[in-house]
């Protein structure tokens, strides 16, 4: 038997609960891990609250978490790693977990922390993915909001490292840390809009919400046309013919080997904010649902 954090119920993050499981077994092409860091993800408190349970439903009890690195201990058949070896990538049945399986892992370079790896996947694969939706080139004007969290943050660098002028909002407190990515950083709020023509008077040709924070109708009207506009974070998107990106295997889901190497290479930041204990789950979504963190969340098995 090992650990993982279940629940058996949606709610609040008082459903966690730390539980003994029997350690899962690699399928076709999977690794079993033995995990040294999980990331936590802004989907995952939506998924235990029930915010998705449209999407289809949960076989209680769920191990939440959507990505995790660690040391691989078993290995199905046809998987591209071995015993012993580092890796990281996105889970099977969840990585709030002492194991947890990986399916498609890549390799962990030495110059990579732990805490970096599993951070890495699915904001990585999110900003790369919607920026090939959107088909962003070098030369043109992308407006990013919520430049300052982890997707936004990747988004800027992989935005400004193919030539693209990148202007991002964010709150006063991350504005210096948003322009050191290479961005316009613009203060979000009442009056967004006119700061964003401000600090780029050539104008906006695409827009990633990132942030989800009510700001689609002022970015359709900012470039002109809704299909230049996309967001990972605002669910009313229909409602302005804006696409909802999600994880579709459109782009992203074969970048990962490629930001692991800019990551590592020093090219490519993702900040990690803080690190718990896996049994202390709970307080990291309670962390993430009132937004204190300012960068990843990690859980240490």
């Amino acid at each position: 038997m090992s650990k993982a954090i279940t629940f058996s119920e949606y709610g609040t993050p008082d459903v966690l609960r730390l539980s003994e499981v029997t350690p899962p077994e690699p399928g076709p092409g999977q690794v079993r891990i033995r995990v040294r860091a999980a990331s936590v993800n802004p989907l995952d408190l939506k998924i235990r609250s029930g915010l998705m349970a449209g999407r289809g439903p949960a076989g209680f009890p769920v191990i939440p978490g959507l990505d995790a690195a660690g040391v691989v201990d078993a290995v199905g058949e046809g998987a591209d790693a071995a015993v012993g070896d580092e890796v990281l990538g996105s889970t099977v049945g969840g990585g709030y977990a002492e194991y947890a399986l990986v399916e498609r892992p890549v390799a962990k370079p030495d110059a990579l922390s732990w805490e970096l790896a599993a951070s890495l996947v699915t904001v990585g694969r999110t900003a790369f993915r919607v920026l090939g939706q959107l088909g962003v080139q070098a030369g043109r004007t992308l407006l990013v909001h919520g430049a300052a969290g982890s997707v936004g943050v990747v988004a800027v660098q992989l935005a400004v490292a193919r030539g693209v002028s990148v202007v991002g909002t964010a709150s006063e407190r991350d504005l210096e840390r948003v322009a050191a990515l290479g961005a316009a950083a613009v203060r979000y709020g009442d009056g967004w809009g006119e700061r964003v023509e401000a600090a780029v008077p050539g104008g906006v040709d695409f827009v990633l919400d990132a942030s989800g924070a009510g700001v689609l109708p002022g970015s359709v009207a900012l470039v002109g046309d809704p299909g230049r506009v996309i967001t990972i974070a605002d669910m009313s998107a229909a409602q302005h013919r804006v696409r909802f990106s999600a994880a579709t295997g459109e782009h992203g889901e074969d970048a990962l080997p490629e930001l692991v190497r800019s990551a590592a290479a020093g090219r490519l930041a993702v900040p990690v904010w803080r690190t718990y204990p896996l049994a202390e789950a709970a307080r990291a979504h309670v962390d993430l649902g009132a937004r204190r963190n300012r960068g990843k969340a990690v859980l240490l098995p």
